[in-house]
């Protein structure tokens, strides 16, 4: 009868085990859920502070300006195919140590101002005559000083004239002046013969920069107009679109040699 009796009490002690078990169970399930969602409020609030600090309002943030007056922030390119070639990065000093000169594409990370700046330090037209005689001297070649002094007083003159930004005025200018088709020669069984082509928006955006600066060389050579005014009065002539630039009258010569080569 003892050993009845202590199994019948031993009994419900091992049923009532289980209960004890599936609420500890039940409670440590609970747990990782709460953790779960108070991780999750905390990232989300995290990456909303990390959005406030990262997205500061414009004003707040500091753009050097060009030559230290004019903003690049204003400027706006009309011509899509050469907005990726033109480049209007804001800098302190418009001189890169020649850093992209051998890459690749590389005249594209260039600010648009230096590139003007290295072509008015060439020493003429070249091998080619310009209104029939050749262009040499005035010792600009290399002298990286001289032409930022013959750019940022060109670009003062332009301000004068025009009461608008100058840099709006040479994108204006570079898009008025650049060659959308030129002629190429082409061999074939023993002949040859010219053919138009379409130019590259890279091509065409040197091409505009050179016949601005060389107009400007042309203008104050052997003459008593300084370098400054006659880059400035060129810009502004072809910012316009006027047959008096020669850059226009360059770009419609070359364009209309390349009609007659169809």
């Amino acid at each position: 009868m003892t050993e009845k009796a202590h199994s019948k009490e031993v009994h419900p002690k091992k049923e009532a085990m289980p209960s004890k078990i599936e609420k500890k169970e039940h409670h440590t399930e609970e747990k990782p859920s709460t953790t779960v969602k108070i991780s999750v409020e905390k990232k989300e609030e995290n990456t909303i502070s990390q959005k406030q600090v990262h997205q500061k309002p414009k004003e707040d943030l500091f753009l050097p300006s060009l030559f230290g007056r004019w903003s690049t922030q204003e400027v706006k390119i009309h011509d899509y195919s050469l907005a990726p070639y033109i480049n209007l990065e804001s800098r302190f000093v418009l001189h890169s140590f020649g850093r992209n000169a051998k890459q690749p594409f590389g005249k594209a990370k260039l600010n648009i101002v230096e590139r003007l700046i290295n072509k008015i330090m060439r020493a003429g037209q070249g091998k080619r005559k310009m209104s029939g005689k050749f262009i040499r001297g005035r010792h600009g070649t290399g002298r990286k000083i001289q032409a930022m002094q013959i750019v940022e007083n060109a670009f003062e003159r332009i301000e004068h004239e025009t009461k608008q930004n100058p840099l709006q005025i040479l994108i204006d200018a570079i898009e008025h002046a650049t060659v959308r088709e030129d002629t190429t020669r082409i061999k074939r069984g023993g002949v040859a013969y010219s053919v138009s082509v379409d130019v590259a928006p890279m091509k065409r955006v040197d091409e505009a920069i050179k016949n601005l600066a060389l107009s400007g060389f042309a203008g104050s050579f052997k003459k008593k107009t300084p370098a400054h005014e006659a880059l400035a009065r060129e810009i502004i002539l072809a910012a316009k679109g006027d047959n008096a630039s020669f850059s226009i009258k360059r770009r419609d010569e070359v364009e209309r040699i390349a009609m007659a080569s169809r």
